[in-house]
C-alpha cells in the first residue's frame, strides 16, 4: 500500500474531529472567524516547535523559500481561512453531515476550475461523474419545508456557504501542492513541515490582524475557550500536516478523493455525537454524491 494513503485517511479523521470541535465553539462560544482563528492560534506553537526539534535533531538547514514558494503558500492560506470560516458559518444553516457533504464538493469542482484555469482535459466518464455530483448537490441544496424551482435552492445560504468552501478548498489544495514542490528534492515528510509551518504562521497573523481590526473582543473569547480550543489547535496540526504530506507524496486531485472518507465519519459523527436526524433527502444527496466521488475517481 502506498504511504499516501494510510496518510490520507489520517487526515481526513483527523479533520472531521476538528471540525467537530469547531462546530461545538461556534454554537455555543464563538463566531465563525473566531473558531477559525482557534485552529491556527493553537496549532502554530506546536507545528513550529515540532519542525524546530526536528531541525536541531537532524541536522538540517530550512530550504531557501523562493517567490514562488511564497505566493502558493499565500494564496493557499487565505484560501483556507476563507474555505474555514464558510464551513463554521454553514454548520449554523445545516446538520454536521450535510455541511461536510457540501464542502465535499471541493473533488467535482477541483476538475473544473482546473479545466478553466490549466486547460486539463476531462474524459467523457468524468463530465458525466460531475453531472452525478451536480445532482447531488441540487437534492443536499433544498432546506427542508421549502418550495420553488430548483436553482432557487441553490442561492440560499447553505449552499452559498458549501460550495464557496468547495471552491476555496480546492484552490488551497493545489496551492500547497505546489508550494511543497518547490522546495526541491527534499523528503516529502520535512517539505510537508516547513510548508506547514511557513503556512499556518502567515494564518495566525492574518487572522490576528483581521480580527484586531474588527472585533478585538473575540480575541479574548478565542483565549476563553482555551480549554476546548486548545484541541482544536492540536486536532488541526495533526490533520494538516497529514494533508500536506500526502500533497507532497500525489497528486492533490487523488488525495481529495480519497479524502471522501471524511463523509462517512461526518455522518457517524451526526448522529452518535451531535444526535442530529439526517433526512432520507439528505441521506439520497449524500449518496449521490459519494458515487459521483467514486466515479470521478475512476475517470482520473
Amino acid at each position: 500500500m502506498s504511504i499516501w494513503i494510510p496518510v490520507t485517511i489520517a487526515a481526513a479523521s483527523f479533520q472531521t474531529v476538528r471540525f467537530m470541535l469547531q462546530k461545538m465553539l461556534a454554537s455555543v462560544t464563538l463566531t465563525p472567524a473566531g473558531a477559525t482563528f482557534s485552529r491556527f492560534v493553537y496549532s502554530a506553537p506546536f507545528i513550529l516547535a515540532g519542525l524546530a526539534g526536528y531541525l536541531m535533531i537532524s541536522g538540517q538547514q530550512v530550504p531557501a523559500l523562493t517567490p514562488g514558494f511564497g505566493l502558493f503558500a499565500l494564496i493557499g492560506g487565505l484560501s483556507q481561512i476563507l474555505a474555514t470560516i464558510c464551513v463554521v458559518a454553514l454548520f449554523k444553516q445545516r446538520n454536521f453531515a450535510v455541511g461536510i457533504t457540501f464542502k465535499k464538493t471541493e473533488v467535482i469542482q477541483t476538475a473544473i476550475v482546473g479545466l478553466l484555469v490549466l486547460g486539463d482535459q476531462i474524459s467523457n466518464w468524468g463530465w458525466a461523474a460531475i453531472t452525478l455530483g451536480l445532482s447531488a448537490v441540487l437534492v443536499l441544496a433544498k432546506t427542508p419545508n421549502s418550495d420553488g424551482p430548483w436553482w432557487q435552492h441553490l442561492t440560499n445560504r447553505a449552499a452559498r456557504l458549501g460550495l464557496g468552501s468547495g471552491v476555496l478548498f480546492a484552490f488551497s489544495a493545489v496551492s500547497y501542492r505546489g508550494a511543497s514542490l518547490q522546495l526541491g528534492d527534499f523528503d516529502p515528510a520535512f517539505r510537508a513541515a516547513v510548508t506547514l509551518a511557513v503556512v499556518v504562521s502567515l494564518q495566525t497573523l492574518m487572522m490576528l490582524v483581521w480580527l484586531g481590526w474588527r472585533d478585538k473582543g473575540e480575541i479574548a473569547r478565542v483565549w476563553a475557550a482555551r480549554r476546548v480550543a486548545i484541541w482544536v489547535g492540536l486536532t488541526s496540526m495533526g490533520g494538516s500536516y497529514c494533508w500536506f504530506w500526502a500533497f507532497s507524496l500525489q497528486n492533490a486531485a487523488y488525495v481529495k478523493a480519497l479524502g471522501q472518507v471524511e463523509l462517512i465519519l461526518s455522518i457517524l459523527a451526526t448522529v452518535l455525537f451531535f444526535k442530529e436526524k439526517i433526512s432520507f433527502r439528505e441521506i439520497m444527496g449524500i449518496a449521490l454524491l459519494v458515487a459521483s466521488i467514486l466515479a470521478l475517481g475512476l475517470a482520473m
